[in-house]
């Protein structure tokens, strides 16, 4: 059943937050952002940064825990060993991995399909990866054609995100997400979207993402926020100027409510 009012209403709030507001939210509140930030001045390897963050994204699914708990075990672990010898990057990470907390599950799958990127990533420079942050389409479609599957494919989208945040904390430039590359469809996602109808989620939030202006990924940062610990949000949102945390906090709180 589609509710035509507050697929409006969802659009109107969307539409007035924008990519600015979004990517506000990103830095500001999305904790999955903090954590790279934290990971990035500890390692003082901007290359292997980015590796390492490509990597634990193709592996972010069937979680034991919270996303935001996974990343911040991943930023906290002590990635010494390949700071001092990149040579050791993926088995330090398989490492990290067999013995983690929040990611127990399907662990031989998973080291499998980060041994089908290892060449790929051994292969890239700096200035490649760079090269990647202004081509994420491309980078969307090679990563999935390393990985042997579809380039919609939820955690393929979401290593996109993951490598955006990742690149803009590296690069120090903020580039938007291309339109093209779809909302990653995971259960927080999908129990949102059943409150406006029940068509298909990637669908539906393409159609929203014409009409708002806002990429499928920005809109999926703006709800992973709103969805998420709502005390949290709020809290980080207090470290704002009073005119944006107003704006931005009234405008999240319309869409939590949308019921």
């Amino acid at each position: 059943m589609i509710s035509m009012n507050k697929i409006n209403t969802l659009k109107t709030v969307l539409k007035e937050l924008g990519v600015e507001s979004a990517k506000i939210i990103e830095e500001n509140v999305d904790l999955q952002y903090h954590y790279l930030k934290n990971l990035q001045k500890t390692l003082k390897n901007d290359e292997l940064f980015l590796k390492l963050v490509i990597i634990n994204a193709i592996v972010s699914y069937q979680l034991s825990t919270t996303g935001e708990n996974w990343w911040k075990e991943f930023s906290e672990y002590d990635w010494n060993n390949i700071s001092k010898n990149k040579n050791n990057l993926f088995e330090e990470y398989i490492l990290f991995l067999s013995n983690s907390k929040g990611n127990r599950r399907l662990n031989n799958v998973k080291i499998k399909r980060i041994n089908k990127i290892r060449n790929f990533l051994n292969d890239l420079s700096i200035e490649k990866l760079e090269n990647y942050y202004y081509n994420m389409d491309t980078f969307r479609n090679d990563i999935a054609k390393h990985l042997n599957t579809k380039k919609e494919s939820k955690t393929v989208v979401f290593t996109v995100k993951m490598f955006g945040y990742a690149s803009r904390i590296i690069f120090k430039k903020f580039i938007q997400y291309p339109y093209e590359i779809e909302i990653p469809k995971d259960s927080r996602i999908e129990k949102y979207t059943k409150r406006f109808t029940d068509d298909n989620v990637v669908k539906f939030w393409n159609s929203i993402s014409k009409e708002t202006k806002i990429p499928p990924l920005h809109i999926d940062s703006i709800l992973w926020s709103a969805l998420g610990n709502s005390n949290n949000v709020e809290i980080r949102l207090k470290s704002l100027k009073s005119s944006e945390y107003n704006k931005i906090y009234e405008r999240i709180n319309k869409l939590i409510n949308l019921n």
